[in-house]
């Protein structure tokens, strides 16, 4: 009986200790998917990492929003090739520091280049193809294709 109260007791005690230890430990890293809930992400995250593809919307019901999302989530390859990170916010009452920044009425999609900058806003759906020809054009995506076409044939 006393063997077990002392483990009882040593449990009791480690307790505050490891509960301590927990608050020491870094929060973890973002998903690792290509689609993420924005509603609490911070773009500053992904500057120079990915290019972050942001779909607001006011409610997830929105037609708008879902056949954003159909069209995404049928091309995910084509995003990923890219770099890319979708990030969704459908919750305006939040007021997340992604609509801080971008500023949303009702739907909206956004394309946030590696720096950082907007280089793409539309209040409708886009298909894949078109939001992946306006990332090729961007001067970085360029290099990120030139620097790949140059290690695939190395000069001899």
């Amino acid at each position: 009986m006393k063997s077990i109260l002392a483990i009882v007791f040593a449990g009791i005690i480690g307790l505050p200790a490891a509960a301590d230890d927990t608050l020491n430990t870094p929060p973890p890293p973002p998903e690792t998917g290509v689609i993420l809930d924005g509603s609490n992400i911070d773009l500053s995250q992904f500057v120079w990492i990915k290019r972050p593809l942001v779909v607001f919307a006011d409610s997830p019901a929105d037609p708008r929003f879902v056949q954003q999302m159909e069209m995404l989530n049928a091309r995910l390859d084509d995003l990923a090739v890219r770099d890319v990170v979708v990030l969704t916010d459908t919750d305006p009452a939040a007021q997340g520091p992604l609509r801080e920044r971008l500023r949303p009425r009702g739907f909206m999609l956004a394309l946030i280049a590696k720096d950082g900058t907007v280089s793409l806003r539309k209040p409708l759906p886009w298909d894949v193809r078109e939001i992946s020809r306006s990332i090729d054009k961007l001067p970085m995506r360029q290099q990120e294709i030139k620097e790949r076409r140059e290690s695939a044939n190395p000069a001899s």
